[in-house]
């Protein structure tokens, strides 16, 4: 009998195309893939360590799922990620259930782990985050089998103030537009129909490979594979976002008019203290270059609210902000003091209950926005991806204005049997603050 493998993939799309990658690579060594735990002789969880809570919720999915060495048939338990990249020798005394720890840049060596432990022998391979991985092609999905997340970077040079990913993924290190191509050929023979570039910074693709950025060219490439219908790509940075990278979205036909724009703050002096590379007239000014040559181009934001020394003034700056840019979506973040980081140790900061009131400010206003933003699709035609099908005769589904998980749902009349995965015309009829109704064009 063949051994069987659950995995837990905790935070981002990038951690989740990782234990793809693992999944394949078990799976070349006969270990399959199980959704039933009870039934795992092994499990991996790889962690998210970004944000406390982040953090809290790894350890408590490490923990759970210990708890089958107990009641179920679990041999051997491994943690990878971003937690075990940044605390494996606290988490190696405080969880002796873990058999072994792998880091960021060490999960391509997952056979050699699970050899191993097979061998009794217990182990952690945390390796130079900076190394370069040859990623596989191959993949295990574990996204809809016509929707992926394609990596095309790793690591990042960004070094925000706040943010804990470059001592956890290293400097940016892009890969190969042929290797990403590749990839792309083969998830669109799977079947996958919408791909979805991500990197921590996507719109410097291609700057400390080729010495320029690259985005543009590869989103042109892609748009020749046949097969792929969708391509979005996520987490662009303001001040890269030109007039090429514009252009090719605009002239390309299968990239989603979708940009993905993490501001963080619209304060000039909360930008600095960020070490944001922006200011807000720059933001502007990407804002309008988008809109002034993309009409209907969807631009979704994040936020953080209560940023160590926010006063009064710069908040009330980012409400005017939102309320005058009126962004298609956003989502705000309460910020997160993390160990290791220079905001950590900024004089100023702000009080949880502060930073959960100014949360719920931006949030109240987005909400007016969204449904003003979505009442203009009333009476308009949307060509839509159907999901799932909610009750009888109503089916959920995405539009190009709509990335997997994050954003609204187009819910789908007909009297139709839809398959999940295909693409349906649908006139819209009705609209509420963050979905849409319609009804699918015969």
């Amino acid at each position: 009998m063949k051994n069987k493998v659950y995995i837990s993939t905790l935070g981002c799309s990038k951690n989740l195309v990782d234990s793809e990658m693992m999944l394949s690579l078990l799976k070349e060594d006969g270990i399959e893939k199980t959704d039933d735990l009870s039934s795992a002789d092994l499990a991996v969880v790889n962690t998210c360590g970004f944000i406390e809570s982040a953090k809290e919720e790894s350890i408590s999915e490490i923990l759970d799922i210990a708890r089958y060495k107990e009641i179920g048939k679990l041999k051997h338990l491994i943690v990878a990620g971003c937690l075990s990249q940044r605390y494996s020798e606290d988490l190696k005394n405080e969880l002796p259930e873990v058999d072994a720890f792998i880091g960021t840049t060490s999960f391509e060596m997952i056979s050699q782990i699970v050899k191993g432990l097979e061998l009794g022998q217990k182990q952690s391979l945390i390796l130079d985050i900076n190394r370069d991985m040859n990623l596989s092609a191959k993949r295990e999905l574990l996204t809809e089998s016509y929707s992926a997340f394609i990596k095309i970077a790793e690591g990042c040079d960004n070094l925000c103030t706040y943010c804990i990913i470059p001592k956890l993924r290293g400097g940016y290190r892009s890969r190969r537009i042929e290797d990403i191509i590749e990839e792309a050929k083969m998830l669109a023979e799977n079947g996958v129909k919408e791909i979805i570039l991500i990197a921590q910074d996507t719109t410097k693709y291609g700057l400390d490979l080729y010495n320029e950025k690259r985005i543009a060219q590869l989103l042109r490439e892609l748009s020749k594979i046949e097969k792929i219908k969708w391509i979005r790509f996520l987490y662009s940075y303001p001040e890269d976002i030109d007039e090429e990278l514009v252009k090719a979205v605009k002239e390309s036909e299968k990239v989603c008019s979708y940009f993905d724009m993490p501001i963080q703050h619209s304060h000039d002096n909360v930008l600095k203290r960020m070490n944001r590379k922006t200011t807000q007239e720059d933001i502007i000014s990407k804002i309008e270059l988008i809109r002034s040559e993309i009409p209907n181009a969807v631009i979704r934001t994040t936020l953080i609210s209560g940023f160590p020394q926010e006063s009064e003034e710069e908040f009330e700056d980012m409400v005017n902000f939102v309320s005058k840019v009126k962004f298609d979506r956003l989502g705000v973040f309460t910020y997160s003091k993390e160990e290791g980081t220079p905001a950590a140790n900024m004089k100023g900061h702000i009080d949880q209950k502060t930073k959960e009131y100014r949360q719920g400010k931006i949030m109240e206003i987005q909400q007016g926005i969204s449904l003003e933003k979505n009442q203009e699709y009333i009476g308009k035609t949307m060509e839509v991806l159907i999901e799932k099908n909610a009750e009888d005769n109503v089916y959920e589904a995405r539009s190009f204005r709509d990335a997997p998980e994050i954003d609204g749902i187009v819910f789908v009349k007909s009297k139709n049997k839809l398959e999940k995965g295909s693409f349906v015309k649908v006139k819209i009829n009705d609209a509420m603050e963050y979905d849409l109704i319609g009804d699918e064009i015969e």
